[in-house]
């Protein structure tokens, strides 16, 4: 329970506001103390960018933890909160509106006893109120909106519904690119050459004129030309195939997994009298 020793220290500290669950709401604004006892009685939450808004919360059931103040209230409903300007003063009607809204029943009653102020609840003289005052805003409906202005009597529940499509996004690059190797090609080729080879006739009625027809004894010579044969090597360069890219298009299956948040009715204080 917050007590006034605790003011100065969590306005000067820097402190932020968290809920049960240990969540940050956002940071201590303003600490609103009774008239009369002085104790603190309400405290705004700074929230939004750059705490451009000021949401009001009952310390009731707050405690302190560290330079931290923990309500018993979730982030949503502290944001959700109906705007009051922080003037430095509340009046009895922005109470009651902030009180309905954090649904503590009969919390006008005990402002009274805590403020000193007047629960301007109907009833008769000197008898207690019931916690709830009747505007014009709301008569002719069923029941009333406790958390805020009445609206008609019927609420409206509201679901989360998961629409899933897809996006196009670049996942890569495919490109083609060619390069220069060498390898060692072996090939036979067949080679010709000539060789001397001596042939030797006897002297015979058919060859005697040729063989007489020089001198009687000389000297002599014969040369023979030789040839051969030896590879001669060219290198043309001529076309083999032809490489392109292309994409085919390949369909698959993904598992989306999200929550959604639904909203769920329940009646209380229905009795059912059917036998």
């Amino acid at each position: 329970m917050l007590a006034k020793e605790h003011i100065d220290d969590l306005l000067t500290r820097d402190g932020k506001v968290l809920s049960t669950e240990g969540d940050k709401i956002g940071s201590i604004g303003q600490i609103y103390t009774d008239d009369d006892s002085g104790q603190p009685t309400w405290v705004t939450v700074k929230t939004g960018l750059f705490g451009t808004s000021e949401s009001f919360v009952p310390l009731e059931g707050a405690r302190v933890d560290g330079d931290n103040i923990v309500l018993p209230y979730s982030k949503d409903q502290v944001k959700d909160a109906p705007r009051v300007d922080t003037d430095g003063h509340l009046e009895p009607s922005e109470e009651e509106r902030l009180y309905r809204h954090y649904q503590l029943n009969g919390a006008r009653g005990r402002t009274e006893a805590d403020t000193g102020r007047s629960a301007d609840f109907p009833g008769t003289e000197g008898q207690a109120g019931t916690g709830f005052r009747q505007d014009s805003e709301d008569r002719g409906t069923v029941g009333r909106d406790t958390s805020g202005p009445t609206t008609d009597d019927a609420m409206t529940r509201s679901e989360e519904r998961l629409n899933v499509g897809t996006e196009r996004q670049t996942t890569g690059r495919a490109r083609l690119r060619k390069y220069v190797t060498t390898e060692n090609v072996t090939q036979t080729v067949p080679v010709q050459r000539e060789e001397v080879r001596i042939e030797r006739e006897p002297i015979t009625d058919s060859n005697a004129g040729a063989a007489m027809s020089g001198p009687d004894i000389s000297e002599e010579e014969h040369e023979v030309v030789l040839h051969e044969e030896r590879p001669v090597v060219e290198k043309e360069t001529v076309p083999v195939e032809r490489v392109r890219l292309n994409k085919d298009t390949v369909t698959d299956e993904v598992t989306v997994d999200e929550e959604v948040r639904k909203e769920r009715i329940e009646t209380d204080g229905l009795r059912d009298d059917r036998r």
